[in-house]
């Protein structure tokens, strides 16, 4: 299995990145190692940068390589930049660290030198060489070309800036009783529910966690998402049994600032602490799927397509800018497959 190490900056700390295509033995391996955590904005596990996992990694001077002092000087104009186009700030994480990466590969050459055969080296000596996913690639090509735009001097043509082909991985689904076996699993009213609401409105962990008492309308009888991925505001409806749920929980638990809280009052609920719900919900269940927490928004639009609800009714509930986006659950529903009589059975 081709793998690759870095060092990267994690909320103001030195972490060390896995890079490698998608492998559920290898992602089992890395959460059992201590301190292990994914990041979904930049799509990489990570471990503390410690002297046994840069030994265990083989992370050297090389892999820890830094773009010149010039390059993190552009890397910083280019962040203080997104920020003045009120980027999010997972969008100028995401974008200043790829950034970091390929300005650290050319550390002795002038930024304003840099020409697009050196971006195709780039993917060819690094993202092709290291096995690093197409969409790492996508990351590093989309804050290229954003970066160079902010640039008045230099010799990187925007226009001939060329994607990687996209892989088509179609997502993971569950079935109706798969999703009713883990959303049972629970006795705890605010593991159940927090699971619950994830299927019930197709909700990003992120949206779970950053729901607000009053976000739950009760008298229209929807759920508003306040400033989700690309800064967008959306609303999911809430069926009457989710909402007996959420009263239910409201009355037990009163919180204040965050819908679900952690121990301490008035703190959002831990991310890492929600995937161990989900996990112990599985273990209960005795389901062995990897199972993350976004199978449960894959599991709600592919049982809304089944069901007959209309894509573009599904495109708006999910918050997917492009209906391609959404497109993708029509290659996961069963319902017309299902239908189509195998000629083995004529046999």
């Amino acid at each position: 299995m081709n793998w690759k190490a870095q060092l990267i900056k994690y909320d103001g700390k030195s972490r060390i990145a896995i890079y490698f295509q998608k492998n559920y033995d290898w992602i089992d391996r890395i959460k059992q190692l201590e301190g292990s955590r994914w990041s979904q904005t930049l799509g990489v596990w990570h471990l503390p940068d410690t002297f046994e996992n840069r030994m265990k990694f083989q992370i050297n001077e090389t892999s820890a390589k830094l773009p010149s002092p010039e390059g993190i000087a552009q890397i910083e104009k280019f962040k203080y930049w997104l920020l003045s186009k009120r980027y999010s700030d997972s969008t100028v994480k995401t974008y200043t660290e790829a950034l970091k990466s390929f300005l650290a590969f050319y550390n002795e050459k002038q930024v304003a030198e840099i020409t697009n055969e050196d971006l195709v080296r780039y993917n060819n000596e690094h993202i092709i060489n290291n096995n690093l996913s197409t969409s790492y690639q996508n990351q590093i090509v989309n804050a290229v070309k954003l970066f160079f735009i902010t640039i008045r001097e230099t010799k990187i043509e925007i226009d001939k800036i060329h994607r990687p082909k996209r892989s088509i991985i179609l997502p993971n689904v569950l079935s109706k009783n798969e999703i009713k076996q883990i959303l049972t699993a629970h006795s705890n009213l605010k593991h159940k529910a927090m699971l619950s609401l994830i299927y019930a409105c197709g909700l990003r962990r992120s949206e779970l966690l950053n729901l607000k008492p009053l976000d739950v309308d009760s008298k229209r009888g929807i759920i508003i998402i306040r400033q989700s991925k690309g800064r967008k505001d959306r609303i999911a409806p809430l069926s009457p049994k989710i909402l007996e749920m959420l009263r239910e929980y409201y009355i037990s638990y009163k919180p204040k600032t965050w819908l679900f809280e952690g121990q301490i009052k008035n703190t959002k609920y831990d991310e890492r602490s929600l995937s161990n719900v989900l996990k112990q919900a599985l273990t209960k269940a005795n389901i062995s799927k990897p199972v993350s927490l976004h199978w449960l928004r894959h599991s709600y639009a592919t049982h809304l397509l089944e069901s007959g609800t209309d894509l573009r009714y599904i495109q708006e509930l999910l918050g997917h800018t492009s209906c391609r986006t959404t497109e993708i659950y029509t290659h996961v529903s069963t319902k017309s497959i299902q239908q189509i009589k195998s000629p083995f059975d004529d046999l």
